[in-house]
């Protein structure tokens, strides 16, 4: 058979026995359709990360279990990777690969997340390089770019689910802006493209490789703060894809960094506002207790002084109404509104 329209001109006898993939908003839905389509005896364990909120229940693998014919289960820790089984990352935990077997760490957060897809995807390609199918699907922001990045260094496969079948085409678009991509597939096509990377097989035809769009490499070494723990975050590059990175191990892509920025700045002018007016609540107070004192000129001195905090505490509330609309909004979805207006939708 020839290898046109294998990964890379792989052989027949490629092995593939590794498919880690990685959803967010928009990923339950797509996940099901997937699971849906995966042969009975794929001869290669499934790993998935779907960004969860902490301490809440999942009941993803219920649900994949019940939608495709391959059994699915929470990931246990240091459970061994068997072919034809798909793990799913529990709650508020990494889901890793090492050594053949899944593991779960409490680790810092990447992204805001925990479980994160980049986690996992690195972990996978450390331990089984080539091995590795990397899948990204639905989601916001650009969660999973640089985790498949690693992947496609380490001499992996990648699948990318069509940004314009996607029902939120962030992470998908960003996984296209930075790596050069085996398939790019909408979600009716990613089953068999696992398949065929798996097997060694030809690709679907409708499975188009993609080649990425990067910014050229800086050589500049640049330092912020942390918005989780207030250490110093420096940039680098891994495998082509900028990343944030502190002492302690919390990770940041550019669009999650620029969004958690924006919920501290938020959250820096609410302090504000309450301040100030906790602060002119509390000169009025001594306004009347000067005036129950016959002290009439402290008395109109604290009025003054609270009314002048509260017209501080008045502008600090209009300049954060207008900023929710301009400067403090999501990156992604600042993106998803010039898409729509690309495209005439607005």
């Amino acid at each position: 058979m020839s290898s046109v329209g294998r990964v890379g001109g792989s052989e027949p006898d490629a092995r593939r026995d590794l498919v880690v993939i990685g959803a967010s908003a928009g990923g339950v839905e797509t996940l099901t359709r997937v699971v849906a389509g995966l042969p009975l005896d794929l001869p290669a364990t499934i790993c998935v990360v779907l960004h969860l909120a902490p301490g809440s229940p999942s009941a993803l693998a219920d649900i994949l279990r019940r939608a495709g014919p391959l059994p699915c289960h929470p990931a246990e820790d240091g459970e061994p990777l068997r072919a034809g089984e798909i793990l799913v990352a529990p709650p508020d935990q990494h889901l890793i690969v090492e050594d053949g077997h899944a593991g779960l760490t409490i680790g810092p957060r990447e992204n805001g997340h925990r479980p994160a897809i980049d986690v996992l995807f690195r972990s996978a390609a450390s331990a089984l390089q080539r091995r590795v199918v990397g899948v990204v699907l639905s989601g916001t922001r650009d969660d999973g770019a640089a985790g498949l990045a690693v992947i496609k260094s380490a001499g992996g496969a990648t699948i990318v689910q069509d940004p314009e079948d996607a029902l939120y085409a962030g992470m998908p678009a960003s996984a296209l802006a930075h790596v050069v991509v085996d398939a790019v597939v909408p979600s009716e096509l990613v089953a068999d493209t696992i398949a065929a990377m798996v097997q060694g097989a030809e690709l679907p035809a409708g499975a188009k490789p993609r080649a990425a769009n990067r910014d050229p490499p800086r050589e500049e070494q640049a330092s912020m703060t942390c918005p989780d723990c207030g250490g110093v975050l420096t940039e680098r590059l891994e495998a082509g894809v900028s990343q944030w990175t502190c002492y302690v191990g919390h990770r940041y892509s550019p669009d999650s960094l620029a969004d958690a920025q924006g919920r501290g700045v938020e959250g820096a002018l609410w302090t504000a506002i309450r301040t100030l007016e906790d602060r002119s609540m509390l000169l009025r107070r001594m306004a009347e207790r000067a005036e129950s004192r016959q002290q009439p000129r402290s008395a109109r001195r604290f009025r003054h002084l609270s009314q002048a905090v509260s017209e501080q505490a008045g502008l600090v509330s209009r300049a954060l109404t207008e900023a929710a609309d301009t400067t403090l909004r999501r990156v992604s979805e600042g993106e998803r509104d010039e898409s729509e207006l690309e495209q005439g939708a607005i």
